[in-house]
């Protein structure tokens, strides 16, 4: 997974004009860090992994565990400031085992990409890494 987003960040990252780039990691425990903490999450091993490559990126780690794309839209303004560059957005399957509506969760993931589109931040959805990684056996127990 992290060669797949490594190589969409970099690519991502020539397209822009400035020489840096602001990327924000956004979504529940699996970008938070559950079971491993914040340092091994993805979000901090990207941006090794990006600076060790000579790319000026710097990758905010906005996973709260458990959160549900009801409580990403809401603080998404306050974790994607300006200048942000790049979403990397792992949403995963909280609202489901929450209960929320199939229909809700759908129209919170548009207004998430609606409003990001909005401020021309670019979104990598994440997401099907993960379950691709998790069907092939690529999974490590809590």
């Amino acid at each position: 997974m992290l060669r797949s987003l490594i190589l969409i960040c970099l690519v991502t990252f020539a397209a822009t004009t400035n020489c840096s780039a602001q990327i924000v990691a956004l979504g529940a425990s699996n970008t938070a860090g559950y079971g491993v903490g914040a340092s091994a999450a993805f979000p901090a091993v990207l941006q090794e992994l990006l600076r060790a490559k000579g790319q000026p990126m710097t990758v905010s780690n906005a996973g709260v565990s458990g959160d549900t794309t009801g409580g990403m839209l809401s603080r998404l303004s306050s974790v994607a400031p300006d200048g942000t560059k790049i979403v990397i957005l792992q949403i995963g399957g909280n609202d489901r085992r929450k209960g929320i509506s199939e229909a809700e969760a759908a129209a919170n993931r548009s207004e998430i990409r609606k409003r990001l589109h909005a401020r021309g931040i670019r979104i990598i959805e994440a997401d099907s890494y993960v379950w691709s990684a998790l069907r092939s056996g690529l999974r490590q127990p809590d």
